[in-house]
Parts: structure tokens; sequence; C-alpha cells
């Protein structure tokens, strides 16, 4: 047997692993090739395409648990992982295990040897992961997969599927080099995911946006529902349990939800969740299945409390909206007036612009660095953030120390917030001992999976 072909779950990460360096390369005909090759297996269910800059993973954790409270059985796939690469991957909203990720690799290795003696071609990291995730769904037999989009949409990996519902919760400006740097560029690469005939359900999106995505729709004859016109969310105070939220969906209202995760706009995530599973069902939801997924859903590291006394707060944060959504957040559900923010920044963003809606709320800078090849130095990062804010600001690498700095310094009353990177959110976690839970809504599936 080849010495490449993985046998456990060491050597199945180690198979991933040598692609990372490969990079990013837009493109479809590569794991077109290896999923003919495995007789395409992504076929073999019904999908929930997500895409958007913001809010992907979140809106395919609730679409799942929305999904799986209504008893069918679900396989997710997200990126990127925030401590592992079984991170990715879910089953009935039981991410992987380390026996059923190295069988996962098993399953696909031959045919990515095949294809490279074949092709003379290797697929990409991302490629890779898609397709483990796209045969490991076929053979646990899921009812329906909801596949995050990794990058744009129209050359993006996932765009293989042919999905029963496509999603693209908003639009803003990120990824320039590689998606355009108007809304209009952005959103027709992210509307690229509509299929013929298809289904498209879209967040709230500006007049450019919406144009290039009406260019879409005509030329696919697709059905469009769009918030706020055929759907919206009416978020209401927050409590201990959660937010109230109501939301006026395609078929019916379903009122009072508690929405336990942070933010106010994860009311408009939640209100898109909804539409897109009345969209898949093509009728009205059980109301409390909606109720249940509403409470129990989570979304690791997005506006997530880590800790208390001080309060820490881990956001993935990585783009002037997202800063922005997480300023509005600081203000209306916490008590802090003061933050020590833990800061690390990946790719070609402007460190400045993405920290300046935090101004006057952050009191030092702790700068650092995810052990990421994108990563922007820490010195760097430091000296844009400190003099964008006009605090204090420090380097410390790695990420770890740079947390536990953070909070040892934190005074009284002072808030430790990690931003700027899901790399630099997953290291926090690693380094806060937090690990990725089973959704409560689908623990009865747990005893199927395994490991």
């Amino acid at each position: 047997m080849d010495a490449d072909y993985p046998g456990d779950y060491e050597a199945a990460v180690a198979f991933l692993e040598r692609r990372v360096d490969d990079g990013i390369r837009p493109g479809l005909e590569r794991i077109e090739r290896l999923l003919s090759l495995m007789e395409d297996p992504h076929r073999s269910y019904p999908v929930i395409h997500v895409a958007g800059t913001n809010g992907k993973t979140t809106v395919v954790r609730m679409v799942a648990d929305i999904l799986g409270a209504h008893g069918l059985f679900t396989g997710t796939f997200t990126s990127p992982h925030l401590h592992r690469v079984e991170d990715r991957y879910a089953l009935g909203g039981t991410t992987f295990g380390k026996t059923h990720l190295a069988r996962a690799v098993e399953d696909v290795a031959p045919f990515v040897m095949m294809q490279e003696e074949q092709f003379d071609e290797s697929p990409t990291y991302f490629e890779l992961t898609a397709a483990v995730g796209l045969g490991a769904f076929a053979v646990d037999a899921v009812d329906v997969a909801v596949v995050e989009v990794g990058l744009g949409g129209r050359l993006d990996a996932t765009n293989v599927v042919e999905a029963e519902v496509s999603v693209i919760t908003g639009i803003a400006i990120d990824h320039v080099s590689y998606l355009g740097d108007t809304h209009a560029q952005i959103a027709a690469e992210k509307a690229a995911i509509l299929k013929d005939s298809g289904t498209l359900v879209t967040g709230p999106l500006d007049d450019e946006a919406a144009a290039a995505v009406t260019d879409r729709v005509s030329a696919t004859g697709a059905t469009w529902h769009r918030a706020p016109g055929d759907f919206r969310a009416v978020a209401g105070d927050r409590d201990e349990r959660g937010r109230l939220v109501t939301v006026e969906g395609l078929y019916d209202v379903y009122e009072d939800l508690v929405l336990g995760i942070h933010g106010r706009h994860q009311a408009t995530h939640l209100a898109t969740a909804v539409a897109a599973a009345e969209a898949f069902f093509g009728r009205r939801l059980d109301e409390n299945a909606v109720r249940e997924a509403a409470a129990t859903v989570r979304s690791p590291g997005r506006l997530e409390v880590a800790g208390l006394n001080p309060t820490v707060l881990i956001d993935g944060a990585h783009n002037a909206e997202g800063f922005r959504g997480l300023a509005a957040t600081l203000e209306e559900e916490f008590s802090e007036d003061e933050w020590v923010l833990v800061l690390g920044v990946r790719g070609d963003r402007d460190v400045a612009s993405l920290v300046a809606p935090l101004r006057g709320k952050v009191t030092r800078v702790v700068a650092t660095e995810a052990n990421d090849r994108l990563a922007i130095p820490a010195a760097q990062v430091a000296a844009d953030a400190g003099e964008e804010l006009g605090v204090e600001a420090e380097m410390i690498v790695p990420v770890a120390e740079a947390v536990e700095t953070a909070i040892g310094s934190a005074e009284l009353g002072v808030g430790v917030l990690v931003a700027g990177s899901l790399h630099v959110a997953g290291a926090a976690r690693h380094e806060l001992g937090i690990d990725n839970a089973a959704s409560p809504v689908h623990r009865r599936f747990e005893a199927e999976i395994g490991e």
C-alpha cells in the first residue's frame, strides 16, 4: 500500500496537511474530477448551500439545528476549523471524532492517489477537506447536508453541489483580491452558487448587491425569498436566557423565540435560517422545533463568552462589518466600559479600519499572531491598532501567552476581548480549555456516530 495512505488519525491529519502549502487555487475542475472518481457521492442527498460575507457558520448551525429538531439526520461542513480539522464536520449536530475522521479520509485517499496518477494533479487542502465531508455524508446516509461556502461561491470547491436551497447571509467588503472591491462584484461571486430553477434565500442586501443577485436569479429562473420583504426578524430585549425574537417567516410567524447567543444581528441570521428551512420543506415549521433550536444553538468563536471575572469574549470578527457588529454588541449586551483587546489579523486587511469601531471601548491592545502563514506580523498589528485606538499596544506571541497576559492584567470591571481572526479565536479557545460540544438538539444521535 502507498506510504501516503492514512491508517489512523495522525496519518489522516498528515495526509490532509501535506496539501496546506498548495494555497488557494480557485476552480472546480480538480474537485469535480476527484468526486467523479468517487462516483459523485454529493449527488446522493439533498443540500442546503450557505454563502455570505459574515454569519455563514452560524446560519449553517441554525439551519441544521432546526432540521434536526424536525427529526432529520443532518451533515454539516463548515470552515475554517477552530481547533482540529474534524471540527469542520458534524453528523446530527455532533462533531466528528478522531476515528470518524480517519475513516472518512481513508475512504477518499485512494481516489486522491488515482487522481494524481491519472491527471498529474492534486487537490488543495480545502478541496480535499470538502471531498472528505461530501463523501462521509453519503456513507453515513444523511437526510440533508448543510454546506458552507469557503470563499466567494462561483469558484469555491463546494460549488459542485446541486443545492435544493441556496442561501446568502449578506454582503460586505472582504477578500477583495479574490472577490472584487464592490458589493456588486462580491454579490455576483456569491450568487453564482444558485443553480437553474433553484431556490434562493437572502438576508438583507443593499441596492448594489441586490442588483447583482437579481441578474443571477433572472438567468437561472430561480425562486427568490429575501429579507426583509418576504421574511424578517423582530428582535426584542435580552434577559438571562437570551434575546426574545419573533420571526415572520415565509409560511408562519414564530413568536417570542429565545435566542441563546449574543448579538442583535443574530436575530436576522435566525430569520434567514428559518426561511431556508421553510423553503427546504415547502411549508411552515413546527414551532416547538424552532423554539428548541433557537434556544440551544451554539456558534463557537462567535461572540462567545469564554470566562467570567474577568469577562472573556471571543469573537472571530475579521472584517469591518464584523467589527461593527462586535462594537454594537459590547455596547448593548455587556456592562464593561473598558476592554483589553487581544488582536490578531490575517490576510490583506487594514488593521486600523478594522478596529476603528472599538474606539473608546478598548483601553489596551495585546497584539498577537496565530500559527498561520497569512498572519499579519504582531508588531504591525500593535502599531496600527494602537495608533488608531489611541491606546498602549504591546506585542505578545503566541496567542496563548497573549490571552493569559491580558486576563492576568485586567483590572476589576475590565473585560478581555479576543478578535481579528478565527485562527486567533481557535487558539484562544484552546488556551482556555474550551472544546466544541454537540448541540443539545442532536444529542440523541450520538450513539449512532461513535467517537
